[in-house]
């Protein structure tokens, strides 16, 4: 689709950032903040995921339900907290939105995906954690696999600089 003079409109124009409580997220959301806050028009969502640890790393079901209860409360204050920030910044409260998923087992990028296509976001963003190359190996990259396997969408992958935090 195009305007007037015949440039093509931006379609989406909805930001999804993916955060949890470490300083990279809150990096990225500060980021986002900076550079975006203010412009007209402009969506955010910020999703936060649980994700629920095995069975078998606690004594009773009741004792993993209590540590994902416990999560959960934690990251629903986080996420206030980085909805007034993008408010601060000059994004309207009617455009900003808040979700919170726990997992289900499956990785935490395929849960940020499913929820970009959801919302249809045109961005994407998350801090980069920084994990080792052994760590990667064993457990995985977030950031690595939404770059690898995000369709219709730009991945921003926020690495912590001074004066951000």
């Amino acid at each position: 689709m195009k305007n007037r003079e015949g440039v093509p409109k931006l379609k989406g124009k909805h930001i999804l950032i993916a955060v949890d409580e470490s300083e990279n997220a809150k990096a990225a959301l500060l980021f986002v903040a900076g550079f975006i806050g203010g412009f007209r028009g402009i969506r955010a969502t910020i999703l936060s995921v649980v994700a629920a640890p095995d069975r078998d790393l606690f004594d009773s079901d009741a004792e993993r339900q209590k540590w994902i209860t416990d999560k959960r409360e934690s990251l629903l204050v986080v996420l206030e907290r980085y909805r007034q920030i993008l408010i601060q910044s000059g994004f309207p409260k009617s455009k900003i939105g808040t979700e919170l998923v726990v997992g289900d087992g499956r990785p935490v990028s395929s849960i940020i995906l499913e929820k970009q296509k959801e919302v249809s976001s045109c961005a994407l963003v998350v801090g980069r954690r920084g994990i080792s190359k052994s760590e990667e190996f064993l457990f995985g990259s977030v950031s690595n696999a939404l770059v690898r396997s995000a369709n219709n969408c730009s991945v921003w992958i926020i690495e912590p600089t001074c004066g951000i935090t």
